[in-house]
């Protein structure tokens, strides 16, 4: 009887000792799953503020082609052209 206690002890030990384990990777997949969630707002607010600073940066490039920058001049002039035509379509729209 004491070969089968000792076997069942051993079980035991080890049993516990995977449910410690199985615990101890709940725990770690919880964190790394947490920190995937962070991850993943932080990009997002970054695509954010990528975006924002992008329309920021055509602003003012059209403010600067505006002052009498030859760089931007025919950017401008494509602008203006296409306000121009949205005004007119929007025109037409009212006075259908």
């Amino acid at each position: 009887m004491s070969v089968i206690a000792e076997i069942i002890d051993i079980l035991e030990y080890k049993v516990e000792k995977l449910f410690a384990k199985t615990k101890s990777l709940e725990q770690n997949n919880q964190e790394l799953k947490n920190d995937l969630v962070k991850a993943a707002t932080l990009i997002e607010n970054q695509a954010q503020e990528i975006e924002t600073l992008k329309k920021q940066y055509e602003t003012l490039k059209m403010a600067h082609s505006l002052l009498g920058s030859d760089e931007n001049k025919r950017d401008t002039k494509l602008k203006i052209n296409s306000l121009i035509r949205e005004i007119d379509y929007c025109i037409a729209q009212l006075s259908d």
